[in-house]
């Protein structure tokens, strides 16, 4: 597992490279505020359809093989944005890396194979702090090499640094990351694996299951708006360039990494996953109401982290809850499944959030967010403690 942790760190550190820039590069070639919310369209639609795709195939010949091809692929991904010359190769450049990038599921397979049910919480957490301590490191190199001047970064080096980045992930890999799924596993899901739409539907057969597809969708469908469209109401609201925006990225991973480190296990452990993704819900709605108020780093600071403490329980809850419903053998595709419903959410997400932001107004992602932070609260207050929804599936 440690191994693990830190290809991921490293590879996040080239992912949080390339995030803040991504709306000056769009701009570049003319982008409108919904063309460059929909570069995290994209990258979310590939997600959507690969995630599950992954996840079953982990099943069948085992994670370490998915997960090293993957993280060759983002290397192959960031090397082709160094040499993009258009919106379109732009577009093409981001639906592959978001393929490649959808093996998240993989990830939380392999780590619900070697950790007990008690302990997966915190496990699937320290997954999120590897990837917020590469939000830490990647912004402010990101920042740092595109300079601060936000009419005329530099965006080329950023990703050649993404690529090299993602190619040292995958060496770390394939000397340290090992095979976590039995060979007996491997031939039961080869022989008798399930469809993916057959596994779907007997999931939401399954009440609770159901609920957690669904409260699964809406913190990604949040976050994904304010982050797509924050870098622009910075711009315009505040005068911000890249420089500025690497450290509130930088900020939020430091809390992401802090939370999901240092508390979520612990939380876990105390409170049970559903209550963590009831104060998650709570948090959200605070910050993102908080946020279009605030004209000061320090305010601006204060409301992200609000939304990034609810994010960070929320999400290794919701994957921690999904897995204990899942067979050893089909453990990859329906966590893919899992990740396949987040995805989606980041599609319409940034969609409707970059729509709102031209239509009603800068602030409006951040009000629309904190509606869908009250549905989700009375959605998760339904969701029973582990110990009931495990009886429920019998």
């Amino acid at each position: 597992m440690p191994a693990l942790l830190l290809t991921i760190f490293v590879d996040t550190v080239g992912f949080g490279i390339v995030l803040p820039l991504l709306p000056f590069f769009a701009e570049r070639f003319g982008a409108s505020p919904l063309e460059v919310t929909l570069l995290a369209t994209v990258f979310s639609f590939s997600q959507f359809v690969f995630a599950p795709l992954w996840g079953r195939l982990s099943d069948r010949v085992g994670r370490r093989p998915v997960i090293l091809f993957t993280l060759a692929g983002m290397f192959c991904g960031y090397l082709a944005m160094t040499i993009t010359d258009s919106l379109l190769m732009l577009f093409l450049a981001r639906a592959f890396i978001g393929s490649m990038a959808a093996n998240s599921g993989v990830i939380h397979a392999f780590i619900a194979d070697v950790t007990s049910t008690a302990a997966r919480a915190g496990a699937m957490a320290k997954v999120g702090a590897a990837h917020g301590l590469g939000f830490i490191v990647g912004p402010a190199i990101g920042g740092l090499f595109a300079g601060s001047d936000p009419t005329n970064p530099n965006l080329a080096l950023p990703f050649l640094i993404a690529a090299v980045l993602s190619g040292t992930a995958f060496c770390i890999a394939c000397i340290q990351v090992r095979e976590t799924v039995a060979v007996e596993t491997r031939e039961e899901a080869a022989k008798g694996q399930r469809s993916l739409s057959r596994v779907f539907l007997e999931a939401i057969r399954i009440r609770q299951l159901a609920l957690l597809f669904v409260v699964v969708t809406l913190t990604p469908f949040v976050f994904s708006g304010v982050e797509t469209t924050f870098v622009l109401w910075s711009e315009r609201m505040l005068g911000w360039g890249p420089w500025q925006n690497g450290w509130i990225y930088t900020f939020m991973g430091i809390t992401a990494a802090g939370t999901q480190w240092f508390l979520v296990g612990r939380l876990t452990r105390r409170f049970g996953e559903h209550r963590l993704i009831c104060a998650g819900a709570v948090m959200i709605f605070c910050g993102v109401l908080l946020l279009p108020q605030m004209t000061e780093t320090i305010g601006l600071c204060v409301a992200f982290g609000f939304i990034v403490f609810g994010v960070s329980v929320n999400n290794p809850s919701l994957s921690s809850l999904v897995s204990k419903y899942a067979h050893s053998s089909e453990r990859g595709s329906l966590l893919g499944l899992s990740q396949s419903c987040s995805a989606m959410a980041r599609i319409t997400g940034p969609a409707w959030a970059g729509f709102a932001f031209g239509a009603y107004g800068p602030d409006w992602p951040f009000f629309s967010g904190a509606v869908v932070m009250i549905v989700m609260f009375f959605l998760a207050i339904q969701v029973k403690p582990a110990t009931d929804t495990a009886s429920a599936q019998k």
